[in-house]
């Protein structure tokens, strides 16, 4: 269970939130355009990062670009 230590694991990479404009799900409360975001896990699709809640959560790829 990786994810049980997402919190403490050390950082991967940095990406840069291009935007937070979703069509289906709702992720501008939890991300902002041009903040850098800690990323923790990855996978072919999304990005496991550190949001605006201090959580770690996974969202896709298109909202980032690399730091």
């Amino acid at each position: 269970m990786q994810h049980l230590d997402w919190q403490t694991k050390t950082t991967i990479k940095k990406v840069k939130c291009v935007h937070a404009d979703a069509n289906k799900y709702i992720v501008n409360n939890v991300l902002t355009p041009g903040k850098e975001y800690d990323v923790k896990n990855e996978t072919e699709e999304f990005y496991f990062v550190v949001d605006n809640t201090g959580k770690v959560g996974g969202y896709y790829k298109e909202y980032f670009e690399e730091a």
